[in-house]
């Protein structure tokens, strides 16, 4: 591939915000400091420039027909903000890192610029990436609701669902992809692709010169076969396909390069920055909560995957031995899933006879800003998810100091290992059991907390992932790679990673296994064990992958 050319001037994102989105006197107790509040979440519900592009003055020149490949307006972030939180060595890294990718045309392509982990990642991910000096892009593929609804069939499919696609829903996936691959008109370096719903972009509109990375942020270990037909040779087209734990990858992945790379959360975002003492409170007084009872918590897309009416049952099963008891089910209405219109009036039914129970959306006003005060107000945060890609909002919640109680699936082990941040549990009744005993020993809930915290720092916080990408990128591009090595994070060819969760790990780590011949090394024991219970499911992205080693073959 020839090297990327010279960086080309960058346009700054702009702010924008409705009027709506402004607290008006008398809303809330603090109307003017909700007002800041909700300025900060910037481009959090008007993402979306016209359709067009802009001159290199910044003029729009617009299409005659709309087009159906949006890009995405990010504001001004600056890396060096993180030092605070992250740490001065790990930011020196990373800005070592991007020094020999100045210039880099790197696009992100998704399917929404709102709602659900993969564009709170991007709205982040973007500026920070242009503060580097690479030529970051985002755009987001539009269709009708048809086609957003064959996407999440699709969706449903790459996790094991049993029903499938139709044939005809196959056509409507086809033709809509034509559509909005024939409209990528610029030239790009590196193209990383998210999920099924842009799958097919390289396959239709050509490779031409870039690298290209499909990035799975779904389970995708057991696809319903019919579908992954279907989707397999798409894939063909790729340099590399990245996922969120080492199972995840497919059998038989036609990429030649497979990467294990955790998604991580903004700890500055809205949603997770700090907050000052006593403002949860009122923003959830001024929703209508009893900020004196204790809360229950989920923070999820409505979908049956996050098991709403599992946490229903358990919240009425504490409720038999603690009648104050509040729920808050706080769910994103996202732009790419109409399913989620179905569980909603599900839910809504489940709830109607309870006033304890709280079924919000961001359709109604509650924002990152409020979804920041839920995780931090509630006595416990629930995420009882039955698959899972990695579940973002647990590491939200612990990284403020809420403990978690959560499903056995997906990343979600990765982000309370070894008891640090909460409880794992596989029904309503472990459920129920767990956030008891939370209830009943706020110390230890506390202390289990910190725990988790400290877990999220080292791992799952915003420019580790970005290091994760820089590498990745700089390897597509056969760039030379900088010596630093600070954060924990997915190495390069010849280094050890820990299979499950990707992880680079020492020579001398304390969590080894041999299988077959093979030492694995791991970062922590919850990874050993899941490693344990299905090595086979951790050995596709450990022998399936070109030019690396993550395990050390002993003789």
């Amino acid at each position: 591939m020839p090297p990327h050319p010279g960086r080309r001037a960058l346009q700054s994102g702009r702010l924008q915000m409705r009027p709506a989105d402004v607290s008006r006197p008398g809303q809330a107790p603090d109307a003017a400091e909700r007002a800041a509040a909700v300025a900060r979440e910037g481009l959090a519900r008007d993402a979306f420039r016209p359709a067009g592009r802009e001159d290199g003055n910044g003029r729009r020149m617009m299409h005659e027909e709309p087009s159906m490949l949006q890009t995405v307006d990010v504001g001004r972030q600056h890396l060096d903000a993180y030092r605070a939180c992250c740490g001065d060595a790990e930011v020196d890294e990373v800005r070592a890192l991007a020094v020999p990718l100045e210039g880099a045309r790197v696009l992100q392509v998704n399917a929404t610029s709102y709602g659900g982990g993969v564009a709170e990642i991007l709205r982040s991910q973007v500026p920070l990436m242009r503060d580097l000096g690479l030529v970051a892009d985002w755009k987001t593929i539009t269709g009708s609701p048809e086609f957003f609804t064959v996407t999440k069939a699709i969706h449903n499919g790459l996790q094991g669902d049993p029903r499938g696609v139709e044939e005809a829903a196959w056509r409507v996936y086809d033709k809509i992809s034509a559509e909005f691959s024939a409209q990528l008109e610029e030239s790009y370096d590196v193209v990383v692709v998210h999920d099924p719903q842009p799958l097919a972009l390289p396959h239709l509109r050509g490779r031409s010169d870039a690298a290209w990375m499909w990035r799975c942020h779904i389970d995708s270990s057991q696809p319903n076969p019919d579908v992954w037909a279907r989707l397999r040779p798409l894939l063909a087209d790729y340099d590399a396909a990245v996922f969120t734990l080492g199972a995840f990858a497919p059998p038989d992945l036609p990429t030649g390069r497979v990467e294990i790379i955790p998604p991580a959360i903004d700890p500055l975002s809205p949603k997770n920055m700090d907050l000052e003492e006593g403002f949860a409170a009122r923003v959830l007084g001024w929703i209508g909560m009893d900020t004196t009872r204790p809360l229950l918590t989920q923070v999820s897309r409505f979908d049956p995957w996050k098991d709403p009416l599992g946490v229903i049952t358990a919240y009425h099963l504490v409720k038999r031995q603690m009648p104050d008891v509040q729920l808050a089910l706080v769910g994103a209405m996202a732009l790419d899933d109409p399913e989620g219109w179905q569980v909603y009036r599900q839910i809504s039914e489940a709830v109607a006879d309870d006033p304890d129970i709280y079924l919000l959306t961001n359709l109604t006003g509650v924002g990152n800003i409020e979804v920041n005060a839920f995780q931090r107000h509630a006595d416990v945060v629930i995420q009882k998810s039955l698959r899972e890609g990695f579940g973002l909002v647990v590491s939200e919640a612990v990284w403020k100091g809420t403990p978690v109680v959560a499903g056995r699936a997906g990343g979600i082990p990765l982000q309370l290992p070894d008891g640090a941040g909460g409880h794992l549990v596989s029904s309503a009744d472990e459920c129920a059991e767990a956030v008891l005993a939370l209830l009943a020993d706020p110390a230890n809930a506390r202390r289990m907390a910190a725990a988790g915290r400290e877990v999220v720092r080292r791992r799952f916080l915003l420019p580790r992932l970005i290091a994760d990408e820089l590498r990745l990128i700089a390897s597509l591009l056969d760039t030379p790679e900088p010596a630093t090595r600070v954060l924990p994070s997915v190495g390069v060819a010849g280094e050890d990673r820990d299979p499950v969760c990707g992880m680079r790990v020492n020579a001398d780590a304390a969590y080894h296994t041999r299988h077959d011949g093979t030492l694995f090394r791991f970062c922590s024991a919850s990874c050993q064990r899941q490693f344990a219970l299905s090595p086979q499911l951790y050995l596709r992205a450990v022998f399936g992958a070109r030019g690396r080693s993550q395990a050390r073959r002993d003789g």
